[in-house]
């Protein structure tokens, strides 16, 4: 086992040093130049190029590459240039956390409500509640999520005035207030990985009810919940841990959509303006954490999937 993480953090290590480097190429092909875009374009150009100078995007490539190499390595990517002497993690962690509230509590109701529809289905398999889990979780899955929490802000936000329709919540508003601003787009978050994770928890559950093992525990006696737990979920549930894994690093930048329409401020959206504003330290810095943290995501569902089933280390390690 020990081999095994071994091997995985090497290979990680590796991925997120290419990663810097293609991060670091396709950053430094912006169209415009980020000087004069923080200047505008009524400053004259020797102002232009005395910024230039001083940010360093007059710099050797190999020199800013090992800027940014270091700042991965440290963690601290500098400056951010739209917010002059504002450290570019002082504005990550923030946008970070929020995304970890967000992600966390639409998990939190995910997975738990997907793994069980999925398992009770494989055991009911055929049945009208296998096809009903099943063509309920196609259609949601089908509709994008801005498009569900578009029509959640509308009929519970707008028209019922169940729930705040935007997700920016005031100045001060503790963490138990905050969850409320933050139900709806976790409700969407919901309805696209619902159907998902359910279809693949069933695929695998209807395989481990088929096998001998959980016949031969029927046969003598042992109760359903029992046979779940001890022999189906672990079984059964490693395609979904595999999807869970590669996932999560998608919840915490690829919301960008989502956290636009709910005006939620979070790491996706705060890429998205840095992209806009071509800030590139704040942009290198949050594709980078977002990058990180799909990385330790995979590692931790590749751990526990060999850790239910060793004899997938040889398969997640190569």
């Amino acid at each position: 086992m020990l081999r095994f993480i071994i091997r995985r953090l090497a290979l990680s290590i590796i991925t997120l040093f290419l990663l810097v480097i293609i991060v670091f190429l396709l950053t430094s092909v912006f169209p415009n130049d980020p000087a004069r875009q923080l200047l505008g374009p009524f400053q004259s150009q020797e102002a232009v190029d005395q910024l230039a100078e001083e940010l360093g995007l007059n710099d050797p490539k190999t020199e800013q590459l090992g800027r940014l190499v270091k700042g991965v390595a440290t963690g601290d990517f500098g400056e951010s240039y739209s917010r002059p002497g504002e450290r570019v993690m002082d504005l990550i962690l923030p946008a970070l956390g929020n995304s970890a509230k967000l992600v966390v509590l639409g998990l939190l109701i995910t997975l738990p409500l997907s793994i069980l529809s999925g398992v009770l289905a494989a055991y009911r398999k055929d049945s009208l509640f296998d096809r009903s889990v099943v063509t309920l979780g196609l259609a949601t899955s089908a509709i994008p999520d801005f498009v569900s929490g578009i029509l959640l802000q509308y009929v519970i936000g707008v028209r019922l005035g169940w729930l705040p329709a935007t997700s920016n919540a005031p100045r001060g508003t503790g963490f138990i207030g905050s969850l409320e601003f933050i139900i709806l787009p976790a409700l969407a978050i919901v309805l696209v990985y619902f159907g998902y994770i359910a279809r693949v928890t069933r695929a695998g559950a209807v395989q481990a009810f088929e096998s001998d093992y959980v016949r031969t525990a029927f046969m003598k006696g042992m109760p359903l919940r029992r046979v779940i737990n001890r022999h189906v979920l672990r079984n059964s549930l490693q395609p979904t841990v595999a999807v869970i894994g590669t996932q999560i690093g998608f919840l915490f930048g690829g919301l960008i959509a989502l956290e636009l329409v709910f005006n939620y401020p979070g790491l996706g959206s705060m890429i998205i303006n840095a992209a806009q504003d071509q800030d590139l330290p704040l942009l290198q810095g949050g594709v980078i954490i977002v990058a990180v943290l799909y990385m330790i995501a995979t590692l931790l569902a590749d751990l526990l999937i060999s850790w239910m089933n060793p004899r997938a280390r040889s398969v997640t390690a190569s």
